[in-house]
């Protein structure tokens, strides 16, 4: 029941955090693209103090939207604010990272051949990595490099880099990836906590009071904003990742993830200088060029599969896979962390291993992806002998 119950409530944050994060996401590349966009407003509207103004269609109607340089010269009746989005995207993702993660640390957060942690000591050491990115950004924040776009950015790729790296040396392959992207997603909501909403706090106290708003505010709530933009195609890579062990299981799976991630946030650029009438279609021809690069760099090796050895029978290799692998895929699992099989996959019997999919099953098991953190201990020999059945069994169904 514990564990029916636990799936419950992790489908429910997981939803929760889509439909939030949507929300966010969206109200972003809204006001990103509302800001890029923004043209030079007749006299008479600069005289009101409005910067740019823009007009638009959509569902039907006209909108006229104007954004003034610092503030009107009165504050109206009914604000809108954007905060509730990024909270609550935050909060169910910390939720969601604890239930799947910290309580299921045994099998998704720790890998024994990577190092050997303690359930407490991989919580305490997801905790740990996510405080101390937070405190280098924050820490970077505040330094002279905040002046300078470029050399922020690279600083901080940099940071990224190494934080990547030094989750692969912490954690699971799988544990490793969404601890980058939970770092990027604090990061991101840190700057609506810590500097959006208290430069848009200051700049209306300042218009409540009749002053002028000191635009360094303004200025710095954008730099954030800025930051968020570009972080957010790698954290929406990083969430889907999870489905693609070729990738974070891969050797340098690390290094894949930097890579993409910086892939990712160069794309973004292309559509950033579109909103501003700039087009280069160019950022999005290297981008796609970098990415099949990548795909090109970790293609399986051409060089054969050792066949299995003509003594390892249907039976034997069902016999592995009743020892190692039904704990969690059969109908009953008798593994306490599942009430029913994995993605609805079932391998007690060979017919059901060839109803799965010989290729299917051999992918997960031949980049150690499964069994989920070896939790059965299959060896090394057992894994080779398997894929090696597995290919002999596919070559023989094509």
């Amino acid at each position: 029941m514990e564990a029916y119950l636990t799936d419950w409530f992790s489908l429910f944050f997981r939803w929760f955090h889509v439909i939030t994060g949507i929300a966010w996401i969206g109200a972003s590349f809204y006001f990103v693209w509302l800001d890029n966009s923004l043209e030079e407003p007749p006299q008479w509207k600069k005289d009101k103090g409005i910067k740019g103004d823009l007009w638009a269609i959509h569902g039907g109607g006209f909108y006229e939207v104007a954004k003034y340089r610092l503030g009107p010269e009165k504050m109206p009746e009914h604000l809108h604010w954007f905060k509730w989005e990024a909270y609550t995207t935050w909060l169910t993702g910390f939720v969601l990272l604890w239930i799947v993660y910290y309580l299921g640390a045994d099998r998704y957060l720790i890998d024994a051949t990577t190092l050997a942690l303690s359930v407490p000591e991989a919580i305490g050491a997801g905790l740990g990595f996510l405080a101390a990115g937070f405190i280098i950004y924050e820490g970077l924040l505040r330094t002279p490099l905040r002046y300078n776009g470029l050399a922020f950015g690279i600083v901080l790729f940099i940071v990224l880099a190494v934080s990547s790296y030094v989750a692969n040396l912490l954690f699971s392959a799988r544990g490793a990836y969404i601890h980058v992207g939970a770092l990027m997603g604090s990061i991101m909501a840190g700057n609506v906590l810590f500097g959006i909403m208290p430069a848009q706090r200051g700049l209306v106290s300042a218009v409540e009071k009749g002053e002028s708003p000191d635009p360094a505010l303004g200025e710095f709530a954008k730099l954030r904003s800025t930051h968020n933009n570009y972080l957010t195609l790698p954290v929406l890579f990083i969430m889907i990742s999870n489905h693609y062990p070729m990738v974070y299981a891969h050797e340098y799976g690390w290094a894949l993830l930097v890579a993409i991630g910086g892939i990712a946030a160069f794309a973004r650029h292309f559509f950033n200088l579109r909103h501003k009438g700039v087009n280069k279609p160019i950022i999005l021809v290297i981008g796609a060029i970098l990415l099949a690069g990548v795909a090109a760099a970790i293609a399986p090796t051409k060089a054969p599969i050792k066949p299995a050895d003509e003594s390892f029978t249907d039976t034997k290799a069902i016999a592995i896979f009743q020892s190692r692998c039904v704990t969690c895929h059969s109908a009953n699992p008798t593994d306490e962390l599942f009430t029913a099989p994995p993605a609805g996959l079932t391998l007690d019997t060979l017919e059901q291993v060839e109803s799965a999919g010989y290729a299917r099953i051999k992918g997960v098991v031949e980049t150690g992806y499964m069994p989920l953190a070896n939790r059965s201990g299959m060896t090394d020999e057992e894994r080779a002998a398997i894929v090696g059945w597995l290919s002999e069994k596919g070559k023989k169904g094509q």
